[in-house]
């Protein structure tokens, strides 16, 4: 039983850690998970959490890059509401069902 309670907490943690900083911490925290973690679902979690904030940066520089253009402010509004929605509906998922790893939509797997 503690090992999907600590399942639950680090797999929570990956996806959550947005919510702590939007700077270096918020990936630092995925790749110590990822790092000190033994567990299959807890790593492959980390993985898709790193993913998702490597993606935010990449689309967050090319929206700020788009602002020269004039659609770049409507579409960092959106990419800071799918921010703050994603890692939510993760960490819903990896609690309600600690034994899969939850896969984000529409982004690029790059580790």
């Amino acid at each position: 039983m503690e090992d999907i309670a600590q399942r639950k907490l680090l797999s929570a943690l990956s996806d959550g850690a947005i919510f702590f900083s939007s700077t270096i911490i918020s990936i630092g925290i995925p790749i110590a998970v990822l790092l000190i973690s033994n567990d299959p679902v807890v790593k492959e979690n980390a993985k898709e959490s790193l993913n998702f904030h490597i993606n935010l940066y990449i689309y967050g520089i090319i929206f700020g890059l788009l602002i020269l253009v004039g659609i770049g402010i409507p579409l960092l509004i959106l990419l800071w509401i799918v921010s703050l929605i994603m890692p939510i509906i993760a960490v819903i998922k990896v609690l309600s069902n600690p034994n899969l790893s939850y896969r984000y939509s529409f982004i690029f797997r790059l580790v």
